[in-house]
Formats: C-alpha cells, sequence, structure tokens
C-alpha cells in the first residue's frame, strides 16, 4: 500500500481538475456545434503552454507533470480542432 502525502494528494486533485476542466467546453461547442465563442488565440496559447509543461516534465523525469498535462494538451488541442470546425465561418 502506497502512503500519499498531502502533497501528493493536492497535486492529483489539481491535476483531476485541470484535466476536467476543458470537459465542459468541449460537450458545448459539440452539442451546439458552434465554436464562434472560443478565443482562438487563448486556445493555441494553452496548446503551446502544455507542449511546454510536457517537455518540462520530460526533461526533469516527472511522469506525473508529463501525463497530466498530456491529457490537458490533448483536451485543448480537442477544443482547438472543433473551434476550427465549428468557428464563426462555418455552417
Amino acid at each position: 500500500m502506497t502512503n500519499l502525502s498531502a502533497t501528493d494528494i493536492v497535486g492529483t486533485l489539481a491535476a483531476l481538475c485541470s484535466m476536467a476542466s476543458f470537459t465542459p467546453q468541449i460537450v458545448k461547442i459539440w452539442r451546439e456545434r458552434d465554436a464562434s465563442s472560443v478565443s482562438l488565440r487563448m486556445y493555441v496559447v494553452t496548446v503551446t503552454g502544455f507542449m511546454l509543461w510536457i517537455a518540462y516534465g520530460v526533461l526533469i523525469g516527472s511522469w506525473p507533470v508529463a501525463a497530466s498535462n498530456t491529457v490537458c494538451l490533448a483536451l485543448s488541442g480537442a477544443i482547438l480542432a472543433l473551434k476550427w470546425r465549428f468557428g464563426e465561418n462555418r455552417g
């Protein structure tokens, strides 16, 4: 049995919240087939940030940092793809 410290628990909860935070936006865009209110610039910066976090996690040998940010990259990348598919000029 693994003994988790308070730091491990807080870090795990933070990662889970970060990963889950993208789901409502994905569901909303998919249901409404509309991403016109989603900021393209914001998600380009977000995706770039997650790529850098993954690189950082790999470089310091921290698989939790790399893994959680890989999930966040996939989810924010999905929002970016939906933005391109269902953005302002789509109909």
